[in-house]
């Protein structure tokens, strides 16, 4: 079992919590890309085995979210699961304003600098920047490039007073904050309600697998390290060049600089190799 299984991560678990259950069924190593927090839900691709291996691959992939605004509410956190700092009186009229919303919703698309929740795990001085929030310090917290790539109003809620819409955006985009920052563009205070993450690069929704599912089930799918790589060109080696790639040994090609998908003199998959000026170097082994 080497490879990646896209989990749709149900509420309340953490990505951790999701590791273990994962390594318990098989036994082996287990990692995951792409965090989601406990109060989320939606697609968790975790890797099993040598596909472990892959986790360097992953570390820059877009993402689609569905995400629901409350609005009159700001929290701590950013989230519905944090303690309310403060509320205001929400206007009928701006709910009632779809044409407004959407103009609202609009202004984010495009490249933008975001300054990161202080309830997150990003790192300043050595230290998670929770870690600051939870014992009451303040700390500079440098804004990041992000791209909002398209935003769309799904549904508008009166009675709870919140806005439902679909993102998608680059790496390292909190949608806690741009959910705060909506809010206020609106003339009001918001805070996350509801998170579902459905899409992390090419892995979708529709073919995740749940934790319940994958623990009852032998069908479902995994994506092979060679399958991963699948758009990636080929290269054959020779008994000898093999067993130079499987040793460690750098060899001369005249293949351009990428990575390739490694087979032997009989069409078996043996791995993935990186070429850089000239010299073929092994990455992955099976």
């Amino acid at each position: 079992m080497d490879g990646i299984i896209i989990i749709n991560k149900q509420k309340d678990y953490t990505s951790n919590d999701v590791v273990q259950i994962v390594k318990k069924i098989f036994k082996q190593k287990v990692g995951h890309t792409g965090t989601l927090d406990p109060m989320a839900t939606g697609v968790l691709p975790v890797l099993v085995g040598k596909g472990t291996l892959l986790s360097k691959y992953l570390i820059n992939h877009d993402k689609i979210y569905t995400a629901t605004l409350k609005i009159g509410m700001k929290t701590d956190t950013g989230d519905i699961t944090g303690n309310v700092i403060e509320q205001k009186e929400c206007d009928a009229q701006i709910l009632m304003n779809e044409e407004k919303i959407n103009k609202a919703l609009n202004s984010f698309v495009g490249k933008q600098k975001q300054i990161p929740p202080m309830y997150s795990a990003i790192k300043v001085n050595g230290k998670k920047l929770y870690e600051y929030a939870r014992s009451g310090q303040n700390v500079e917290i440098a804004p990041r490039k992000i791209e909002i790539y398209n935003m769309k109003l799904i549904s508008i809620s009166k009675e709870q007073k919140e806005i439902t819409f679909r993102v998608s955006c680059s790496k390292g985009t909190y949608i806690r904050t741009l959910c705060e920052k909506i809010a206020e563009t609106l003339g009001n205070i918001g805070t996350m309600s509801k998170l579902n993450r459905e899409q992390v690069g090419e892995f979708k929704i529709e073919d995740s697998i749940t934790l319940e599912d994958l623990e009852s089930s032998k069908n479902f799918n995994v994506i092979s390290i060679e399958n991963f790589f699948k758009d990636k060109k080929e290269i054959i080696l020779s008994p000898r060049s093999f067993i130079g790639f499987i040793n460690g040994m750098k060899l001369l090609t005249d293949e351009p600089n990428d990575v390739y998908r490694i087979y032997d003199i009989n069409k078996k998959f043996v791995g993935i190799g990186l070429v850089k000026s000239g010299i073929l170097k092994r990455d992955i082994v099976i």
